[in-house]
């Protein structure tokens, strides 16, 4: 009995830690791409090279240590998952996301994931896969979180995208003689987007591991693919792979490539492995810290400024979040029973 308790208290130990690892190095690389794509290089040609490095990197350990979790045989629908989960995660998301950083800011870009969420919630009701009851508190609550984070995360993109005149303080209180920043906007759309798109594609994920119970293999499968149609992606819209680098060697764009397929595929397992343990919505809980670490990342390192608008709305957001986690907590499901078997209709996404 003493060694069942002592060995969950580990495990939530480990989830726990590694969950704020992860945003630490999501913060990290948020701050890392900017500089990267600040030097010429192409997004789709970052999401071919780092994808790909995670795939090497992450093969060899899907084979040695899940290798008995993979199913007998790939049904077709399951092998339709891996090429949505792939044409999502890896194309879209990866392209909407690393467009939205270029326009606005790293700390921007790690603000609205705090979205998904929410997001998740109301992709799940719309699936049927989340119950819920208008009559229920914790229903109600989950709701008015949603719209909080909605809310919060069109303030901070309005007003993140104010510029001021050059006698105003960066920090200070937005006036209303100041402009709006039009391509701010657009990049701001380009994330919330790249949210959308990551929410449905988690929702996709926690159901594909009831057939596929392997978070590393999972990852590795659908990086190879993701490569795949990137680069088809490339082809169609440059009729050619553009790898020109003018200021970046070949030496640097491989080592920058293992770099973020490192870190990529590390993040990607482990959120997937602590989402079959605990559930998708307790893995969102932790994204505030990378936030918190990349906005103060992006002003050491890259000397950008945030004002008191985006703050505002970035706790408007955070308020929001942490109503629906509140509210799927007191709701007394259990976080393994929904994933570790296929989902139905009676069982809800999000526990």
């Amino acid at each position: 009995m003493t060694l069942y308790v002592k060995k969950d208290v580990l495990e939530d130990v480990a989830i726990i830690g590694g969950l704020i690892g992860v945003q630490f190095a999501y913060a990290g690389n948020s701050v890392f791409l900017s500089y990267v794509m600040s030097l010429g290089l192409n997004h789709l040609t970052i999401i071919i090279f780092s994808t790909f490095a995670t795939f090497v990197l992450l093969s060899p350990v899907a084979v040695y240590f899940e290798r008995s979790k993979w199913p007998k045989q790939f049904s077709l629908k399951l092998m339709i998952q891996l090429v949505l989960i792939s044409f999502a995660g890896v194309t879209l998301f990866q392209s909407l996301f690393l467009k939205g950083i270029q326009l606005t800011s790293p700390a921007m870009a790690t603000a609205m994931p705090n979205l998904a969420p929410g997001l998740i919630f109301l992709i799940a009701w719309a699936c049927r896969l989340e119950k819920v009851k208008l009559s229920c508190l914790y229903s109600r609550v989950k709701i008015v979180g949603t719209l909080l984070c909605v809310v919060g995360a069109l303030s901070m993109s309005l007003l993140h995208s104010t510029t001021s005149s050059p006698k105003e303080s960066k920090m200070a209180v937005p006036s209303p003689a100041m402009i709006l920043d039009w391509d701010k906007i657009i990049g701001c759309l380009y994330l919330m987007a790249a949210v959308f798109v990551l929410s449905g594609n988690i929702v996709l994920q926690a159901t594909t591991l009831g057939d596929f119970p392997a978070p590393v293999s999972l990852c590795a499968i659908t990086s190879l693919i993701g490569v795949l149609i990137t680069a088809m992606v490339q082809l169609l819209e440059d009729h050619k792979f553009e790898f020109d680098l003018p200021l970046i060697s070949t030496r640097d764009l491989i080592a920058y490539s293992v770099l973020g397929g490192s870190v990529g595929g590390v993040c990607v397992s482990f959120n997937g492995w602590a989402m079959k343990k605990r559930g998708p919505v307790f893995a969102s809980m932790f994204s505030p810290i990378g936030t918190v670490v990349s906005v103060i990342l992006s002003v050491i390192t890259l000397g950008d400024t945030i004002n008191m608008g985006s703050l505002a709305g970035m706790v408007l957001m955070f308020t929001g979040l942490y109503f629906v986690l509140w509210a799927k907590g007191k709701e007394g499901f259990s976080y393994a029973d929904s994933l570790e078997s296929e989902l139905d209709e009676e069982k809800p996404l999000l526990s």
